[in-house]
């Protein structure tokens, strides 16, 4: 028989990975600014790291959780 998953370990979980998620981009885009020479590469991983941030924040509005992570 399967563990149930609980709704409130999957909310907290999700909130966890927002603000590892919100760091990393922060920290990306750090460097890209502070980086003498424009790469694609860099502006990629940027890019992706917002994505990644905003797809989670708006499955946490979604969910209406709130949560004060600054």
């Amino acid at each position: 028989m399967a563990k149930k998953i609980k709704k409130r370990d999957v909310d907290r979980e999700l909130l966890n990975t927002l603000k590892e998620l919100e760091l990393e981009w922060k920290q990306i885009e750090s460097i890209v600014s502070k980086s003498v020479e424009f790469t694609l590469e860099g502006n990629y991983w940027e890019r992706v790291a917002r994505a990644k941030y905003m797809y989670l924040l708006k499955e946490a509005r979604h969910r209406n959780l709130r949560a004060d992570f600054h």
